[in-house]
Order: C-alpha cells, then sequence, then structure tokens
C-alpha cells in the first residue's frame, strides 16, 4: 500500500486471504488503519530513515551511500521507488520514429521524446499490445538504459554479434536490426521459456535472430563473434521503478552468488569473442559485489581482455552508471573491454 501501485482495498483483500484464519482479523484492522491514515514519515538522513521513507531496503540504501554524494542518496532511492512512463524503442527496420508518434498521437496518447538517443518514446502506462503499431512491429517496450547499453556494443551491419543471456529479446531484436541484413544475431538463454520469449520478439519485429537454449556458463556454440553482450543475471535493483517488489526482495546475502555468476558467464562468453572484439557486461543494479567488483574479478581471470571505452550518457568511458533521479532511466551499470 506504502510503496506500490497496489490499490489499497485489493492490497487488504488479498493480504487477508492469505493470512492464517486465526490471524485475519488482526491482519484486516492493522491494514485498514494503515490505507485510511499512513503512518508519518520518519525523520533523519540515515539509512533506516530513508529505506522508511522510499521502500528501499536497508541494505540497499546503505549501498547508495558508497556510491552517490550523500545529498543524492534519498533522491536515487526515491526515485527507484517512483513509478514511471511507457518506454518504447522504435525499431527501424520496420518504422521510423516520426511514424510511430504520429500513429500514438492519433490514437490520443501524448507522447515525449527519449532522453539520450532518437530511437526512443515515452508514453503514459498503457497495455502494450492495445498500442498502434506493437503488432506490426514498429516499437518494443524497452527502457531507455537497455537501448543505450545495446549501443554501446556498437554493432555495424554484417557483424556476427552474441547476446548471451538474451530473454526476452528487447537487446537481441535491437542488435539484429543494426547487423541487417547481413549480420547474424546469436541469442541465447539458460531458460527455454525466455529463449521461446526471444523467438516471439524477434518474429514480431521482422529480424532475423538464431536462438538458443544454453547455459552460458557452458557454451553449446563454438566459433567466433566480433562482438558479445552479456545482460547477466542480477539483484535487479534498477528495475525497481517498473517492478516495485525489487525494492525489497533481493537480499544482501545473495550478491556473492550473483556475482560468481556473472563473473562466470563473462569467463566462457570471452571465449568466443574474437582477437580484438569487444564485449559488454551489463547489470540493472548498483550494488560493487555485482558491479565494480565483478569487472575486477573478470579482468583478473582474463588477461586477454582489457578495459575498452564503450559510449555513454556522459562521454566515453570505461564504465558507466545510470541513474533514474540523474538519467532518468532505470539503474544501470554497464563496462566495456576488448580481447587483445
Amino acid at each position: 500500500m506504502l510503496f506500490s501501485r497496489v490499490p489499497a482495498h485489493a492490497a487488504v483483500s488479498e493480504t487477508v486471504d492469505l493470512a492464517p484464519p486465526p490471524s485475519r482479523g488482526f491482519v484486516n484492522a492493522i491494514l485498514r488503519r494503515l490505507s485510511a491514515a499512513s503512518p508519518p514519515p520518519r525523520p533523519g538522513s540515515d539509512p533506516e530513515a530513508i529505506s522508511g521513507r522510499t521502500g528501499l531496503a536497508r541494505w540497499a540504501v546503505e549501498e547508495l551511500t558508497r556510491l552517490l554524494p550523500a545529498q543524492e542518496v534519498e533522491p536515487a532511492a526515491a526515485a527507484l521507488a517512483t513509478p514511471t512512463d511507457l518506454s518504447l524503442r522504435v525499431n527501424r527496420c520496420r518504422a521510423l520514429p516520426e511514424q510511430v508518434t504520429e500513429a500514438l498521437e492519433a490514437a490520443g496518447h501524448a507522447v515525449r521524446p527519449g532522453t539520450h538517443g532518437p530511437d526512443v518514446l515515452r508514453v503514459a502506462a498503457a497495455a502494450p499490445a492495445s498500442l498502434p503499431g506493437f503488432a506490426e512491429g514498429w516499437f518494443t517496450i524497452q527502457d531507455e538504459a537497455s537501448v543505450v547499453v545495446t549501443a554501446a556494443v556498437e554493432a555495424q551491419p554484417g557483424q556476427r554479434i552474441l547476446d548471451a543471456c538474451a530473454g526476452p529479446g528487447g537487446k537481441a531484436g535491437h542488435l539484429a536490426c543494426l547487423v541487417w541484413p547481413s549480420g547474424v544475431v546469436v541469442a541465447a538463454d539458460v531458460r527455454p521459456r525466455r529463449a521461446a520469449l526471444v523467438r516471439t520478439t524477434a518474429h514480431r519485429l521482422g529480424v532475423p535472430i538464431r536462438v538458443l537454449v544454453q547455459d552460458a556458463r557452458r557454451p553449446a556454440i563454438r566459433g567466433t563473434f566480433d562482438a558479445a553482450m552479456v545482460d547477466a543475471p542480477c539483484s535487479g535493483l534498477g528495475a525497481a521503478r517498473r517492478r516495485p517488489e525489487l525494492l525489497w526482495r533481493p537480499t544482501k546475502s545473495a550478491l556473492a552468488r550473483l556475482a560468481r555468476l556473472q563473473v562466470a558467464i563473462l569467463e566462457r562468453t570471452a571465449d568466443l569473442v574474437r582477437p580484438g572484439g569487444r564485449l559488454v557486461y551489463s547489470v540493472c543494479t548498483f550494488p560493487r559485489a555485482e558491479t565494480d567488483a565483478a569487472v575486477w574479478a573478470f579482468l583478473s581471470k582474463r588477461p586477454d581482455f582489457v578495459p575498452a571505452e564503450v559510449p555513454g550518457p556522459d562521454g566515453p568511458a570505461l564504465s558507466h552508471r545510470l541513474w533514474p533521479h540523474r538519467h532518468d532511466t532505470d539503474g544501470m551499470f554497464y563496462a566495456g573491454f576488448r580481447r587483445g
């Protein structure tokens, strides 16, 4: 009720139904009292107080204090907890931004351009399939941070590109359009259901993608690629604007396991990059274990790779952090490498 978009009556009803029968009266009374008069925000600038005001888990707020200036910690946490507009990436293999804008406005949708590139449009939250042009593959639903990360791969027509953790397929679809018509994109995912989503996305967007189910720690493919992208499984804190449960669901205890997985995927994906080829690592989160530390661990294990500048909203750099309160995107980290 306090930190998500669920209506109060629905939150009360569903939670009471989930409670054990002897507790339901108590749960109902507490939640109805809470829905009628929320408690005053806790004062102070400590992590516990900021967590109470924004809904972001205390340990995640503490992580923000190590990454951002003190005056930005609460704005960052609040931005992660604030719902945002729907972000559309125009599929230039099927349509142009002007064409999509015209169709959306004709259907009564207010459209504003994205912040970091010409191919992103913002509209108020709506059922994506109800928007004009969705069925025709004119666009895909994709936060602008993901568009920026895909652009950092710098895919060119005719190149061979690997998306090692591709589900549900938005980035792979973007890459496929960039290398079209003579290039090849291989999109892999460990889960068959997510691999199927990649295939569905590619079909709707009208772009050729070779879809593969594999564990990226034990690749089933051979050969080399001009570039590879590892958009790795992560705690997902940066996507809380669209999935508010991510404010509190991830746990600090899971970070070490996730970091080991991320580095293992990077190591094995690196085998598939040709000499001189590019590798981009990204996660939609911000803890140091999954970002800077993962990069350092990878470089220590793979001396044949060196950090490489990749483009970003603030100019070329070896790595980038995107923040909702600064960049009006999901929280995202990405870094570039080149094989010697």
